[in-house]
C-alpha cells in the first residue's frame, strides 16, 4: 500500500492566526485566559490549549471579572461583543478576518437598505455571529429547496452573503437559484469565498482519481473536514472522517493498494503524522505529497500580541 497526502491539507491562516493568539496570549498575560466557544473546531488543539491555561466557556458571562477573553475564530455577534463591552472585559478577537470580511459585507448591504440571505448551516457559531451582526437580521438558507419556499417583501432590495466555510461548490446551486427567483439580488464577489475552503476541496476531488479510501482528519463538529469526507464520497471513494489514528478500522484497509490523507482546516499536521505512522505499521511502504496548491496566505496578529 501506498499513502497520497493532500495539498493542501490542515490548518488555513485564519486557524493558524487564532492558535498564535490564544498561545501568545497565555504568554504575556499568564494563565488562565478564556475563550468563549472553541477556538477552532478541532478537539487535539482544544486540549492542548487547555493544558496550557486556556479555558473554554459558552458565554461571556462565564468569564470572572476582568480576566483576558478571546473570541474564537468564528467570530460572534454584536450582542456578545457588547456583553464584554459593559464588563470592561479585556478581549482579544480572534475572528478570522475573512468571517469580518462577510461581517461587514452583510452591514454594508444593511445600510443599502438590503434584506439579508445568509447562506449557512444553522447553528454553526460563524453563522450565528454574522446573524448577529444584523439589526434586521438575516433569513437562513440551507438548500436551494429552501430558495423556492423564500416569501420577501420587498424582492427587488435583497443581497447575499455566505458562511466561509462552504466553497463556491458548496453555494453555487443555491446561488444560482436566488438569481433565478431574485434577478436583482446583490452578492460578494465570488473571489471573497474562502480560499482555504476550495483549494482543500479540491485536493481531495483530484486525489479520488488516485486512490481507492480516503481518510480525512478532522472533528465530527467540523463544517469542512464533514465535507471532505462528503466529497470523497460523492466520487465514488470510501471515505471515512478520523480524529486521529486510534479511529482507524484496519478492516478499511483490506484490499487497498493506494490511500488518500487530507486534513480539514482546523487539523494540526501532528494528527497526519501520527496517522502516517500507524499505517506504516500496517502495510503502508510508501508516502507521497500530491503537488497541489502551496498557500502562502498570512494573516497579521493584534497589534497588542
Amino acid at each position: 500500500m501506498k499513502v497520497i497526502l493532500a495539498q493542501p491539507r490542515g490548518f488555513c491562516a485564519g486557524v493558524d492566526r487564532a492558535i498564535e493568539i490564544v498561545e501568545r496570549a497565555l504568554q504575556k498575560h499568564g494563565a488562565p485566559i478564556y475563550v468563549r466557544h472553541e477556538i477552532v473546531h478541532n478537539k487535539y488543539v482544544v486540549e492542548d490549549l487547555r493544558t496550557k491555561g486556556a479555558i473554554f466557556v459558552d458565554e461571556v458571562s462565564q468569564v470572572p471579572d476582568g480576566a483576558i477573553t478571546i473570541f474564537s475564530a468564528h467570530g460572534v455577534s454584536e450582542d456578545v461583543e457588547n456583553q464584554a463591552k459593559q464588563r470592561d472585559l479585556p478581549v482579544i478577537d480572534a475572528t478570522c478576518p475573512l468571517v469580518t470580511k462577510v461581517h461587514k459585507e452583510a452591514q454594508r448591504y444593511e445600510n443599502d437598505n438590503r434584506q439579508i440571505i445568509l447562506i449557512g448551516h444553522d447553528g454553526h457559531p460563524e453563522v450565528e455571529g454574522t446573524s448577529g451582526r444584523v439589526k434586521g437580521g438575516v433569513l437562513l438558507v440551507q438548500t436551494k429547496e429552501d430558495v423556492a419556499s423564500l416569501q420577501l417583501d420587498s424582492p427587488e432590495t435583497i443581497a447575499y452573503v455566505t458562511q466561509t466555510t462552504l466553497s463556491l461548490d458548496d453555494t453555487k446551486e443555491i446561488i444560482e437559484a436566488l438569481k433565478v427567483k431574485y434577478p436583482n439580488i446583490k452578492g460578494p464577489d465570488t473571489r471573497d469565498i474562502c480560499y482555504a475552503t476550495q483549494n482543500r476541496q479540491n485536493a481531495v476531488k483530484q486525489l479520488t482519481n488516485l486512490v481507492d479510501l480516503m481518510l480525512v482528519i478532522g472533528s465530527t463538529n467540523s463544517s469542512n473536514s464533514n465535507r471532505l469526507r462528503d466529497i470523497a464520497l460523492e466520487n465514488g471513494i470510501e471515505a471515512y472522517l478520523i480524529n486521529g489514528a486510534q479511529d482507524i478500522d484496519n478492516k478499511w484497509l483490506q484490499g487497498k493498494t493506494s490511500i488518500g490523507i487530507t486534513a480539514g482546516a482546523s487539523a494540526p499536521e501532528i494528527l497526519v503524522d501520527q496517522v502516517i505512522d500507524y499505517l506504516k505499521n500496517n502495510g503502508v511502504n510508501t508516502v507521497e505529497n500530491f503537488n497541489g496548491i502551496v498557500e502562502n496566505t498570512k494573516f497579521k496578529l493584534p497589534a497588542d500580541l
